[in-house]
């Protein structure tokens, strides 16, 4: 007998005419919420919790698949059950790719229904069972490859593995199994922590061998496609995290054959750095040094303090001996924006580089600290990923990558920091100079716990500028954020389980770079 909190959503245009297969499920401890048409059934995914969705192929409105696909976007890991009058095997093809669970053939008597309800539940149970023993085989594993030394190579394919399990455990719904990753992910974390702090310097400075860095990436991974004579269309979303990427790839690979290679944020993990390094191929003591009128880092707005990305892309490609490119930079920062890209993407053909640097996801992630109804929405990491899933599945730069498909271009989609879901409060000392970021600072005579951050009293040891005598910085460690003692607890509370960045954790610093080859 399933239990009574098993809760079915049934949508089919004649629904009233299926009372009695509805009783039928009712009767052995179903709760059924029926409705007639896809619009409904979307719309009540959206507000309530439900089990499986029984769904009618045929429906006026939107049909059944792209009712499905809606759903999908909005729960990923809900079963569904197509219901269909037709036997073509192009609509089950279809129909599987989307992700259904099951179909069924018109007509069907309520047993069939109740079957095909029970094989899913206890496929659920299946499931979970030989998930959570995969993934204690996968901590032994994990646990013995952290007692050796980790090289970058090491701790990149480590992470990637903790990504794709974050994805696995949310399609399960596994919440102890959750805890566990969570726990995990923390421990690790001071880890990494140590890895960098040990190891950056020499990265920096030539002294070991580095992984790619953000200063590394358009010589590593573009300017190898300009020089075979491809098109390149080159996409940063700002503040991406590996996790949140590899959520969207499967709605991306129908068009595009996709390679993931993974780089390394420069620090601080945040904008003014990380992106100007992306694009001028140069570390940001030396931007200021090379280029003093580019350099914009006591500017507080990002607009401002990454105003002059396109100067520094043009440089960077002269000093990789690419000149005389056609190329177009575009930012992107409202749906008026990405409106326009997508309106005009056909007319980009002739160039041999275009450039954008989508701001949604970045502006989503803060939007998220001063909003009750986003943080409703999105109470955590994996709520996070079905929000920018949904959104990008309904967005323009879904459309735009679409439309690129269907030329003759790469594509190399990218980010230039990640962000962590900051959790622990750390008290940080410094005059009134002291910049306001919450997971780096710098100043003058900063202080705070060296458990909780990493302190660099000598910038240029990390290649970063030198403003004057006692300037230093500090980069938050793990899931800290740093709070001045002066309305401590105001702050604390403000900003406790808001996703930060400009720190040092896996999720800032292990980025992806994918690589898009149109499948045409």
């Amino acid at each position: 007998m399933p239990d009574t909190a098993r809760r079915i959503l049934w949508a089919d245009d004649e629904i009233d005419l299926l009372r009695p297969h509805i009783l039928f499920l009712e009767g052995r401890g179903y709760k059924v919420s029926p409705v007639s048409n896809g619009e409904d059934a979307v719309s009540l995914m959206e507000r309530e919790r439900f089990d499986i969705v029984l769904l009618d192929e045929m429906m006026p409105g939107i049909g059944g698949l792209e009712t499905l696909a809606r759903i999908k976007t909005i729960n990923p890991a809900v079963p569904v059950i197509l219901i269909t009058k037709s036997e073509e095997e192009s609509l089950m093809n279809e129909a599987i790719g989307k992700r259904i669970t099951d179909y069924l053939i018109k007509p069907v008597n309520p047993s069939q229904i109740f079957a095909a309800c029970k094989r899913v539940f206890e496929a659920q149970g299946l499931q979970r069972g030989q998930v959570a023993r995969d993934y204690v085989r996968e901590f032994q594993r994990i646990s013995a490859l952290r007692a050796g030394p980790l090289g970058w190579k090491d701790w990149a394919e480590l992470y990637q593995r903790l990504s794709q399990w974050d994805l696995d455990l949310q399609e399960v719904g596994d919440t102890g199994l959750e805890q566990t990753q969570a726990d995990q992910m923390q421990e690790i974390n001071i880890e990494f922590g140590r890895f960098i702090e040990t190891s950056y310097s020499d990265w920096v400075h030539g002294r070991a061998e580095r992984p790619v860095l953000s200063t590394d990436l358009i010589g590593q991974f573009v300017a190898p496609l300009l020089r075979e004579k491809k098109r390149v269309y080159l996409i940063v979303i700002d503040c991406m995290r590996l996790d949140q990427w590899m959520s969207l790839e499967p709605l991306l690979e129908p068009y595009y054959q996709i390679e993931r290679p993974l780089y390394c944020s420069i620090l601080p993990t945040a904008t003014p750095y990380s992106r100007n390094a992306l694009f001028a191929g140069l570390f940001p003591a030396d931007i200021a040094k090379r280029y003093p009128q580019y350099w914009q880092e006591g500017v507080n707005t990002e607009g401002s303090r990454n105003r002059f990305e396109r100067p520094l892309l043009e440089n960077q490609l002269r000093d990789l001996k690419l000149p005389d490119l056609a190329i177009k930079y575009v930012k992107v920062y409202t749906a008026e924006d990405s409106n326009q890209v997508r309106r005009d993407i056909a007319g980009y053909q002739g160039l041999n580089l275009t450039a954008f640097v989508f701001n949604f996801l970045d502006i989503l992630a803060h939007g998220r600290s001063e909003s009750d109804i986003l943080q409703e929405l999105a109470p955590d990491e994996a709520a996070f990923r079905s929000v920018l899933g949904s959104w990008f599945q309904h967005s323009p730069l879904f459309e735009i990558l679409k439309g690129i498909a269907r030329q003759d271009a790469t594509v190399v989609v990218t980010t230039d920091h990640g962000a962590i879901l900051a959790r622990r409060s750390a008290l940080v000392y410094g005059d009134r100079e002291t910049s306001t970021n919450l997971r780096y600072k710098y100043g003058k005579n900063l202080t705070c716990d060296s458990k909780q951050a990493v302190v660099v009293k000598n910038p240029l040891t990390f290649r970063l500028p030198n403003g004057g005598v006692n300037k230093n910085y500090i980069l938050a460690r793990e899931d800290y954020y740093f709070v001045y003692p002066t309305r401590f607890h105001e702050y604390e509370r403000q900003y406790r389980g808001s996703f930060q960045h400009g720190g040092i954790s896996m999720e800032e610093m292990i980025l992806p770079c994918a690589i898009l080859t149109p499948r045409r």
